[in-house]
């Protein structure tokens, strides 16, 4: 089997604590990936295999008991599971993202971190539950239909939440109320908690059908007053958090489709032809095409990364938020090509193109939109300060 060469770009390095538990992690979303696709959820064995890979600690500080990855070094980590398969990927990155932001940031008042970093070392699952049907994405503003009130001993909070990615596999769901008066507030909240119900209305999604992100809601659930976060406070760790651990996610997906075009060309070989098509000029040019586009958004995200951990500042925002951007078209670009390189083929299930194909699109509806995030890099270079 002719091969294409190795990429002559090297990949961003992790150090070996991290490297092993992001490879177990890989490892144990290739082995469900396929099931949670066809059942369009994420499996009982597959969300147990997520905890029990450690990725759980990732973005969690050393004095807290995890390895403490930089924003850099988890860009890079959760490339290699977008690459796996991102739906499963995503599970992961909603814990780590909330985890990372909530220590980097002091988003979260002590007490909640404490049951946050006891969550994420015993390999519990946690997603930030904030879209509505009524409110769409939180990021454009607007009151949540959720409701929090206020009981003797604590809160009970009513509502329903959307897009909630690995839904039944989650153990805690840090969710955004309205009180009477107005105040947004966070509550964390047990998902086995009486009165939380997952509706399957992921099921026939377009993409990341194995990431079950069904809606969430919420009867009369009862929530501990050392349970609840005042309104969050707009530290810059949140937003620097979940664009990265998207544009890495996504990023990853690009990388699949280059690698799976590449075995499909070493092996496919015409009977016109009598050689592989990796052997074609042009099958050549669009798989250069693919690797330049890949490695410039990773250089891209890599150095806006490191400009957050030098900084941890909102000077580093516009970085991440082009670098957002720039990734999930990269793989948009890169699955497409991928497709019309490999031909018909690429529409079956024989390959996995058309599943990267349909996962990739899913990156633009992410926050932030291209016009904000490259609008945003464009007014910091420019010194002026952003419209919306």
């Amino acid at each position: 089997m002719t091969r294409l060469p190795a990429s002559p770009f090297p990949a961003d390095e992790l150090p070996p604590e991290l490297q092993e538990v992001t490879t177990r992690a890989a490892a144990a979303i290739r082995t469900h990936a396929a099931e949670c696709e066809a059942r369009g959820d994420v499996t009982p064995e597959a969300a147990a295999a997520l905890r029990a890979s450690g990725y759980t600690r990732l973005s969690l500080p050393r004095e807290w008991g995890g390895p403490g990855a930089t924003l850099a070094q988890y860009a890079e980590a959760q490339r290699q599971l977008g690459e796996a398969d991102a739906g499963l990927a995503l599970v992961l990155a909603m814990h780590t993202h909330v985890v990372g932001s909530a220590f980097g940031g002091g988003t979260l008042p002590e007490s909640l971190r404490a049951v946050l970093a006891r969550a994420s070392t015993e390999g519990q699952l946690i997603n930030a539950l904030a879209s509505e049907p009524e409110l769409g994405s939180p990021s454009r503003g607007g009151l949540p239909r959720t409701t929090a009130r206020r009981e003797p001993d604590g809160w009970r909070v009513t509502g329903r939440k959307t897009w909630a990615t690995g839904a039944r596999a989650l153990d805690l769901a840090l969710v955004s109320a309205a009180t009477p008066e107005g105040e947004v507030l966070r509550l964390l909240v047990p998902t086995n908690a009486p009165g939380v119900k997952v509706e399957p209305t992921w099921t026939g999604a377009l993409a990341l059908r194995g990431s079950g992100s069904h809606d969430v809601t919420f009867t009369d659930v009862p929530v501990a007053q050392d349970h609840v976060a005042p309104p969050s406070s707009g530290h810059p760790s949140g937003s620097a958090w979940f664009w990265t651990a998207i544009a890495a996610t996504y990023l990853g997906v690009g990388f699949a489709a280059l690698e799976a075009l590449k075995r499909y060309a070493g092996e496919r070989v015409p009977t016109a032809l009598g050689a592989p098509i990796a052997t074609l000029p042009r099958v050549q040019e669009n798989a250069g095409r693919m690797a330049a586009g890949l490695e410039a958004a990773r250089a891209l995200l890599h150095s806006a990364a490191q400009g957050w951990d030098r900084t941890h500042g909102a000077s580093a925002l516009p970085g991440i938020a082009a670098a957002k951007a720039f990734a999930t078209n990269a793989a948009v670009e890169a699955t497409d090509l991928a497709l019309r390189t490999a031909g018909g083929a690429a529409l079956t299930p024989a390959l996995p193109l058309e599943r990267l194909f349909r996962d990739a699109r899913a990156g633009l509806t992410h926050p932030p939109t291209d016009e904000v995030a490259y609008g945003s890099l464009g007014a910091a270079g420019l010194g002026v300060e952003a419209r919306r």
